[in-house]
């Protein structure tokens, strides 16, 4: 079975990926400090309009639910996308696809029977440390 390389990250991790990002956009061969597949969850990735023109800029916005894709695996290009399910994300890192995308190797639903593990493994990641936050909230509350 394939382990999955994607780990989940942190808003803050998620804004240094961004600002590297864009301190390098214009260099002919940008290095990224850092490589690799990561998933932020409860945010997405928005960019402001502004006289109908799009800025280049891309902002996190909090969303629950909502998760952002990150692969900068091969050390110079960022590649971001939104996703509503943190399996559709782990599908688009490991594939390159998304789930409505056709491939006549195997499908969204194959992928996903293959890779359930994998994906229990970062659901309960995911459940600990939002379990972990809400701990600390509290203690802080009491004090």
């Amino acid at each position: 079975m394939a382990q999955t390389t994607a780990q989940l990250i942190t808003v803050e991790d998620a804004r240094a990926l961004l600002k590297d990002r864009h301190e390098q956009i214009n260099d002919r061969f940008p290095k990224l400090k850092r490589q690799g597949k990561f998933i932020l969850p409860d945010f997405r990735l928005t960019r402001k309009r502004e006289a109908f023109k799009i800025r280049r800029h891309t902002f996190l916005q909090h969303h629950a639910r909502s998760y952002v894709a990150f692969d900068s695996e091969n050390g110079q290009t960022l590649w971001m996308h939104n996703f509503p399910s943190l399996t559709e994300a782990l599908f688009w890192l490991d594939t390159g696809l998304k789930p409505t995308d056709t491939d006549t190797n195997f499908s969204f639903k194959q992928w996903k029977v293959k890779h359930e593990e994998d994906i229990v493994a970062l659901k309960d990641e995911l459940k600990a440390r939002k379990h972990k936050k809400e701990v600390a909230h509290k203690k802080h509350k009491k004090a």
